[in-house]
């Protein structure tokens, strides 16, 4: 693909620039530069990899490897409502597995998977994540940006509900 064909908005890419002025070396903003891709299209696509390494005059690879190693970049559009469910060991004793299972089967997704699922309408992506800081809450889960603590099932159904 022709990174020169992917358009990030001059604002953005205004603040891009900023970024890499706080580093000595152009790869040192790598990180800094996925995560505003990321903040402003919702995830890393090829397209943006591509963009990024030209702008830091590295190759794609480059760029590649960081996206593929770091959990915290996505390169798949989610969905609207991003529901996080802990699996670290406090939460899998409290439920997390059949929390996320539950999750899966209302929404229409595979329960056995363990990597994000997006609803067809792109609606909601349901995923595993390691800890969310509230171990002695167990089962948690994020919807979007909200925690949620001792999600019963009950509780997973009233949280999808006042998703609209």
């Amino acid at each position: 693909m022709n990174a020169m064909a992917f358009s990030v908005p001059k604002k953005i890419e205004a603040e891009i620039d900023a970024l890499i002025s706080h580093y000595p070396e152009k790869r040192s903003a790598s990180l800094m530069i996925l995560h505003a891709l990321q903040d402003h299209f919702g995830y890393v696509s090829g397209e943006a990899m591509e963009w990024t390494a030209a702008k830091l005059e590295l190759q794609p690879i480059n760029i590649l490897e960081l996206v593929t190693f770091y959990p915290m970049f996505r390169q798949s559009p989610i969905g609207r409502y991003h529901l996080k469910v802990c699996r670290t060991l406090s939460c899998a004793l409290g439920g997390s597995h059949q929390l996320r299972r539950g999750l899966c089967k209302k929404l229409g997704l595979p329960e056995d998977g363990h990597g994000p699922a997006t609803t067809a309408d792109g609606k909601f992506t349901v995923e595993f994540v390691e800890c969310l800081a509230s171990c002695g809450t167990a089962p948690v889960m994020m919807c979007n940006e909200e925690t949620h603590e001792a999600v019963s099932a009950e509780k997973a159904e009233s949280i999808l509900a006042k998703c609209n």
